[in-house]
């Protein structure tokens, strides 16, 4: 029997044009140093010992000319991204059929305190699994495993959502029943058959 459903955050729930693009558009920065830039920054400020994220943009920000500041920065780069409300409705009504709901997301302390205040619908999961405060980043398994075990569930109890192909087949490895977000018809479908909404 299925008792939890446990979704990626960004991308599924909250959208946004890629920050890459945007950096590109903006402030003329290639988009490939964008990109490696990004790769090495959050693959140290998703921990929980990594300290204030600006900090590690910074040298970057420096090297590209963009004369910008923290708050700036962030502005710019939260500011575009937008709440999916058909994703959200469709959780909400798997929320009311009392199926538990938790957020296993790979991110920040910043983002995930402008989440907090911005988005409201955050409210309707019964916890929001953050590997800055986890320390456990998907697709390492430890990361759901944690959930599973705070939460006394079975892998075989859960579904899982992402848009990342490598954390859906971890998923799966584990014994959950992982499916990759696609688009809102396959999420609505998939959510039909498993759970009645």
């Amino acid at each position: 029997m299925i008792k939890a459903i446990i979704f990626d955050l960004n991308g599924l729930f909250i959208q946004s044009p890629k920050l890459s693009d945007r950096f590109s558009e903006e402030f003329k920065v290639p988009t490939e140093d964008f990109l490696s830039a990004l790769k090495e920054i959050m693959d140290k400020v998703r921990m929980p010992s990594a300290g204030g994220a600006f900090d590690y943009w910074k040298p970057y920000l420096d090297k590209w000319q963009v004369k910008i500041s923290e708050e700036e920065f962030f502005d710019f780069w939260f500011g575009a991204e937008k709440e999916f409300h058909e994703a959200v409705e469709l959780a909400k009504r798997v929320k009311e059929r009392g199926m538990k709901l938790f957020i296993l997301s790979n991110n920040f302390s910043e983002r995930a305190n402008y989440y907090k205040k911005n988005f409201l619908f955050l409210d309707i999961f019964d916890k929001i699994y953050y590997s800055w405060q986890t320390g456990f980043v998907k697709p390492n398994p430890e990361a759901f495993n944690n959930l599973l075990n705070e939460n006394n569930l079975k892998s075989e109890e859960c579904i899982y959502f992402d848009d990342s192909k490598v954390n859906v087949e971890t998923a799966k490895n584990l014994g959950i029943k992982a499916f990759l977000f696609e688009d809102i018809e396959k999420f609505k479908n998939t959510l039909t058959a498993l759970v009645i909404i």
